[in-house]
């Protein structure tokens, strides 16, 4: 298939750029095989079943944006420049994997002030990425940090307002476990309190793996021919309880959900052999229609970008026609669109 195949056009002013209130009060767009309901995201305790999981990444966004000033002497004295860095991955020597702009302005072995508390050096360059090693590691490093450090949101709410004080808790999940991700699990941010309190009662199970978000989730794809396009790789790992969990439902019946494109990336992996293991390791699995899903029986998932991995992947789940009627009956009600938009909960079809 031609990336062409899954474009399509979005009014601007469908792009949300802060989340509903309270979380679970979002839409919710239905699509029960060829059916399509107008829900809302309390209303999940109508479609699933006792015996059912639901399957929560449980990755936790670092403030990975930091804004600093890099000092260089001269012969005219100090001269600054401002520097922006966006934390990308820790890397096995210690140093940080991140996009610093500008790049230009900032060479190797130069230092870069983030706040009293935290600063680093730049040790090396490598496609396009600068390589940071900081000043503090640990428990020291995660509170300088989590004080400098602002949310990353994603590029097109970033574009039209910064990041404040209230996307610390809005771009979080609320069972947020494990820090590492630097783009959260958009699907799970519809989930509060009392929706998981009624999910439960519903006889609706959870069960929890981590895949920590990369910053390659916003990459374009560049390639006409899909097949050529090479996904960017990301950690993640499903304990031996949460695939003996998600094994015995499959076995007594129930249906297993992914909240999120992550977490039913991150179960397929793990049962590329057929049925679900334990598993942990780097992913770059890649799925596009044709795909054979071993795990996941449907889908909760926002609305994505046109031409992005993610619609790739929905269109796999439903089919690439089911999936275009979908976007179309979204975008003629006017469902909000992407991180902090509505969601959608994909069921197949019989096929």
């Amino acid at each position: 298939m031609k990336l062409s195949d899954f474009d399509f056009d979005l009014p601007e002013a469908l792009i949300a750029t802060r989340p509903a209130v309270p979380r679970s009060s979002a839409r919710l767009l239905v699509a029960d095989g060829a059916a399509l309901h107008d829900c809302r995201v309390t209303d999940l305790t109508n479609w699933l079943r006792p015996g059912d999981r639901l399957v929560l990444n449980d990755t936790r966004v670092i403030p990975a944006r930091l804004s600093g000033v890099r000092v260089r002497q001269s012969a005219q004295g100090q001269v600054t420049a401002r520097i922006e860095a966006t934390l990308l991955e820790p890397r096995a020597d210690g140093t940080w994997a991140a996009l610093i702009k500008p790049l230009r302005k900032l060479k190797v072995g130069e230092r870069v002030d983030f706040s009293p508390e935290l600063h680093a050096t730049l040790e090396a360059v490598a496609e396009g990425q600068g390589h940071l090693r900081f000043n503090c590691k640990g428990a020291d490093f995660d509170a300088a940090l989590n004080a400098a450090g602002a949310m990353p949101l994603p590029p097109y709410i970033a574009a039209k307002r910064p990041a404040d004080a209230r996307d610390r808790t809005d771009y979080q999940t609320i069972w947020a476990r494990h820090a590492g991700a630097v783009a959260a699990p958009t699907a799970s941010l519809h989930f509060d309190a009392p929706l998981l309190e009624a999910l439960a009662e519903r006889g609706v199970s959870f069960s929890h793996v981590t895949l920590h978000v990369g910053a390659g989730t916003f990459l374009p794809v560049k390639v006409d021919d899909i097949t050529r396009h090479k996904m960017h790789a990301e950690w993640g790992q499903v304990s031996a309880e949460a695939a003996s969990e998600i094994a015995a439902t499959k076995a007594a019946g129930g249906r297993v959900i992914p909240v999120g494109t992550t977490a039913l990336r991150l179960i397929e992996t793990a049962a590329r052999e057929g049925e679900i293991r334990p598993w942990e390791g780097d992913t770059d699995i890649f799925i596009t229609p044709g795909f054979r899903f071993h795990v996941a029986d449907a889908l909760m998932t926002n609305f994505h970008l046109p031409k992005s991995t993610l619609m790739m992947l929905v269109s796999a789940l439903m089919g690439p026609q089911a999936i275009r009627d979908i976007y179309d009956h979204a975008i003629a009600q006017e469902y909000r669109f992407f991180s902090y938009g509505d969601s959608s909960l994909l069921i197949p079809g019989q096929k």
